[in-house]
């Protein structure tokens, strides 16, 4: 329970006053403490720092502009590190299935650390996909006075005059398999796509959670779209920086932001600008940290309402870096706002509201192509879709960006894992029609959920990405495009109908009525449920066993508390 105490350094009082701190106090001078530092307000500045991934590898650094603002503002800032894995690095491997838990991990050592030190406030910093979503659950747990801050998109890379960035360099190995590329240009692609410290420069997921965090208000107004390596960024820092002070001489902590016309704001925001499919993942895991109630079918009726306006990467042509040379996700948050689409009197983090923060955001679509108006949408609903059916009883999710067609149905290429799967795609064995099914990669069965980027990439780059669909209860990199349903739930291991899929079985999705089905009656599922067993664990202890006894269905966030 947050203190009753009204000073600033409420919390961290239990940790530095009176005499029976004197051990305590003298541990924390031997890190830098003075005597009037005892009464200053602890600040931890929780940085996703690595030098593991361009997304991370510049957060230490700049954590230090931010660090030396709330020094200046009267506030003894601690820095310490989250930690990171990094999807692009672990992605098409065992590595990826420690991804999702990452995010859960990360939300515990925040709590963790900001609890064992009495902190009085939080600046939690991040770069890649899970760090976003698990830096923000930390600090919506420990509900002191919290700001996020994101770290910055990469700029695209340049091969032969045309911008490449990560899924590019995915999407060559299926070209260069299916004779499409020579050795010599996949090795160009490789070497031009990551040109600098940043997230992945598409609407991936990083850019888009990002995105959400600052229509949720945890992010100042106009710092989700500042590319990393941007003259900016120093603005960023100190601004957020600002902001925080400001939420502690307030009281304004994250429950008061994280309100259900908050969320509504970030899943409108996300369909707007054509975000990823793990929005709904980790929206859905945020709001349960509030106590917000949030379900699957709420995504629906937003994704139905809400056209895309932005013409971005996976599907289209534009990165995040070109939406924020065009105005940034704020001017699509205003032109939202114009419309009716957003709740204006959603608090923020510079304790102003939505309508205050947008009210001199101005909106110039002229001479630029990124961002279109309201009566020339890219597409005249959302991204996202929740489906059901026989298929998926508890929802699954399906991204419409880059769709050609609205129905697929065919017969299904089943899978027990990731790699099997992807080896039959680059070996040619996937034709035209197929529905490609790849089982047991959900939350339990991974564990871990792992991405199939891998697949769908080899899929596009083969030529195949209008004629084969892909159903998993695994997840899809933001990257990912095509007729893809993630997130199938009931996931094969606990028992779903996905587990009971046998090749040729014919699999229908459609978009439209919002159905995934296999083309069996009850009888039939019966019949092969009565003879299905569960697969033996994949770990047995260790991190990864641990999380597949605790994690909960996909249709609920996939969360493990």
């Amino acid at each position: 329970m947050p203190p009753t105490d009204a000073r600033l350094n409420a919390r961290s009082s239990a940790m530095t006053e009176g005499v029976e701190r004197t051990a305590n106090r003298a541990m924390l001078r031997a890190v830098g403490f003075k005597d009037e530092d005892f009464t200053k307000p602890i600040i931890g500045l929780a940085v996703a720092d690595s030098d593991v991934s361009p997304c991370n590898v510049h957060l230490w650094q700049i954590a230090g502009i931010s660090r030396r603002t709330l020094i200046d503002a009267g506030a003894k800032p601690m820095m310490f590190h989250t930690f990171v894995v990094t999807d692009g690095e672990a992605m098409g491997h065992e590595g990826m299935k420690c991804s999702l838990i990452s995010r859960d991990t990360i939300a515990d050592i925040i709590e963790l650390d900001a609890r064992g030190h009495a902190m009085d406030a939080l600046l939690g910093i991040g770069g890649c996909d899970k760090t976003i979503p698990g830096t923000v659950m930390g600090l919506a747990r420990y509900d002191a006075p919290a700001v996020f801050i994101y770290g910055g998109t990469i700029r695209a890379g340049n091969h032969n005059g045309a911008a490449v960035d990560i899924v590019s360099a995915f999407e060559a190995v299926g070209a260069y398999s299916a004779g499409r590329i020579t050795e010599q240009e996949r090795h160009a692609i490789e070497c031009a796509a990551c040109p600098g410290a940043g997230a992945c420069g598409g609407m991936y997921t990083a850019n888009t959670m990002a995105a959400a965090m600052e229509a949720l208000g945890m992010s100042i107004p106009g710092s989700s779209s500042v590319p990393a390596e941007s003259d900016e960024r120093s603005a960023v820092m100190s601004a957020s920086a600002e902001a925080l002070m400001h939420c502690i001489r307030h009281g304004i902590t994250p429950r008061r932001i994280m309100t259900r016309e908050a969320f509504e704001n970030a899943i409108r925001t996300v369909m707007a600008l054509g975000g990823s499919t793990n929005a709904v993942l980790h929206l859905l895991a945020l709001a349960r940290e509030v106590e917000v109630d949030l379900v699957i079918d709420d995504f629906n009726p937003f994704s139905d309402t809400t056209p895309i306006l932005c013409d971005m990467k996976p599907a289209g042509r534009y990165v995040m870096e070109d939406l924020h040379a065009a105005g940034g996700v704020r001017m699509v948050m205003r032109m939202l706002f114009d419309q009716g689409l957003l709740h204006g009197d959603a608090l923020t983090v510079n304790g102003r509201t939505i309508a205050e923060n947008l009210r001199d955001v101005p909106v110039n679509l002229d001479n630029q192509h990124v961002v279109h108006p309201f009566d020339r949408p890219e597409k005249p609903t959302g991204p996202i879709v929740i489906l059901k059916g026989n298929l998926a009883t508890e929802g699954a999710v399906l991204k419409t960006c880059g769709l050609q067609e609205f129905v697929h149905s065919g017969p299904a290429r089943v899978f027990d894992n990731e790699e099997t799967a992807l080896a039959a795609i680059l070996n040619d064995r996937i034709k035209k029609g197929d529905v490609v099914v790849i089982r047991y990669e959900g939350p339990r069965g991974g564990p871990g959920m792992r991405e199939m980027l891998s697949p769908t990439s080899a899929i596009a780059g083969a030529g195949l990405i209008k004629d084969v669909a892909l159903i998993t209860d695994g997840r899809f990199s933001g990257g990912s495009h095509g007729m893809v349903v993630g997130h199938v739930a009931p996931e094969a291991q606990t028992g779903g109908t996905i587990a009971l899929l046998q090749d040729g079985d014919i699999v229908t999705i459609d978009s439209k009525a919002k159905l995934i089905e296999v083309d069996l009656d009850e009888g039939e599922l019966e019949r092969r449920r009565a003879g299905w067993k569960a697969p033996e664990p994949r770990y047995r202890r260790g991190a990864l066993a641990k999380y597949a006894r605790l994690v909960s269905s996909a249709s609920q966030g996939a969360v493990t508390g």
